[in-house]
């Protein structure tokens, strides 16, 4: 019997609109009126959620987040943090200049900011969807001790197709490297994904990997699908997310998340 799901947000839970459809919100609440733990796990900073989990009533003595990609899991009300991972300023360094060889646009973020060298249009995207705050700042002025959380390279998809070629073998060997988006490149330490935060949080909660859901769309989804006893990949979802699965729902424009909710769940 499944006793948790985990859900991913863009592309997932979200419709392309960022808004939580009527069915969604409706077989959440149900399925957590059930008893059924509820988690969003994100690529997301917590910030960068917090008004979809006041919006779902999931802040509570006994509610947690998956935040940054499996970097930070937390509960949403007491700030308790289960697991936290950070990455280095070395990291940091090595990744802009790889950016700067490449000729992409690069950005990192902190705990509840969004710092880049050069403002571009995929930086704005990133804000505007997290609403936080965007510091236009040479990398190489930022104090050695800033916490940085997790890196991103963003442009073009054309250009990002390439850069995922063009990595050296290194780069995939010392970090976990994910594409959560069409421009959307994100570095991560070596080892942490959403499969580590959600092992982690249900482990916590003394949950058995059978008992988990996972529902994602995109590359950064894949650890944590393949994690849970069963993982589903969205109708969106990228292929080769689809062929890591072992069930597709609906898309995310109808109502996908809810109808696993209502299949796996609410109809056991």
């Amino acid at each position: 019997m499944y006793k948790l799901i985990a859900l991913d947000m863009d592309g997932t839970l979200l419709n392309d609109d960022k808004i939580i459809s009527k069915r969604n919100k409706e077989a959440i609440k149900k399925a957590k009126n059930l008893g059924y733990k509820v988690v969003l796990s994100t690529g997301r900073p917590l910030k960068g959620v917090e008004r979809y989990l006041k919006e779902l009533d999931l802040v509570n003595d006994d509610d947690y987040a998956i935040a940054f990609n499996g970097g930070l899991v937390q509960n949403t009300k007491t700030g308790e943090v289960l697991g936290k991972e950070l990455m280095k300023f070395e990291d940091l360094d090595r990744l802009y200049k790889l950016s700067q060889k490449f000729n992409v646009n690069i950005h990192m973020l902190s705990i509840n900011e969004c710092i880049t060298p050069k403002k571009n249009p995929y930086t704005e995207v990133e804000v505007n969807i997290n609403q936080i705050p965007l510091i236009e700042k040479n990398f190489n002025e930022l104090p050695h001790d800033t916490v940085i959380v997790k890196i991103m390279m963003i442009d073009s998809k054309e250009k990002l197709d390439k850069v995922e070629k063009l990595l050296p073998k290194e780069i995939y060997d010392d970090y976990s490297v994910a594409r959560s988006s069409d421009i959307f490149l994100e570095f991560s330490p070596k080892g942490v994904h959403k499969g580590v935060g959600l092992k982690i949080l249900s482990e916590h909660l003394n949950l058995k990997k059978e008992e988990l859901i996972a529902v994602g769309d995109a590359g950064n989804d894949i650890a944590m699908i393949e994690y849970a006893g069963l993982g589903v990949a969205m109708g969106n979802a990228f292929p080769y997310v689809k062929e890591s699965a072992d069930y597709v729902t609906d898309n995310n424009e109808t109502h996908g998340v809810a109808k696993v909710i209502e299949k796996f769940m609410l109809n056991q």
